[in-house]
């Protein structure tokens, strides 16, 4: 991971977290559920994801729809991954994570990504 994000890069991209309007925040309450192992590591590929932004390559990120992408985290045989979308002014939003038990990513997380984005839009 060292060799993502080194030498002369711009301003860091700023990194937010959806909220709900009940105000949880899904991606905290993923991480928070998640091992101290796994934990770590996403927090290290958030830090990537906002030092490199768009710039992000696979395997620590990859696009899945038109406006979502996924930040993917392994620790030994687990598999996380956490959702995000870009909005204008190089800011990140994480939406909502999930562990991934199979090789293709559940519709309905993406769906659920899709929602949160959407409602951020409006309510932005």
């Amino acid at each position: 991971m060292d060799d993502v994000g080194t030498g002369n890069e711009s301003p860091p991209w700023h990194i937010q977290f959806y909220t709900k309007t009940n105000g949880k925040q899904p991606v905290i309450a993923f991480l928070e559920a998640q091992p101290l192992s796994m934990q770590a590591k996403i927090f290290r590929t958030i830090e990537l994801l906002q030092r490199n932004g768009n710039r992000l390559p696979e395997p620590y990120s990859k696009k899945i729809t038109k406006n979502i992408f996924e930040l993917r985290i392994k620790v030994s045989t687990d598999i996380s991954r956490v959702f995000y979308f870009f909005t204008i002014g190089s800011q990140i939003v994480l939406t909502n994570g999930f562990v991934n038990k199979t090789p293709k990513t559940p519709p309905r997380e993406i769906e659920k990504a899709e929602r949160y984005r959407k409602d951020f839009l409006i309510r932005q």
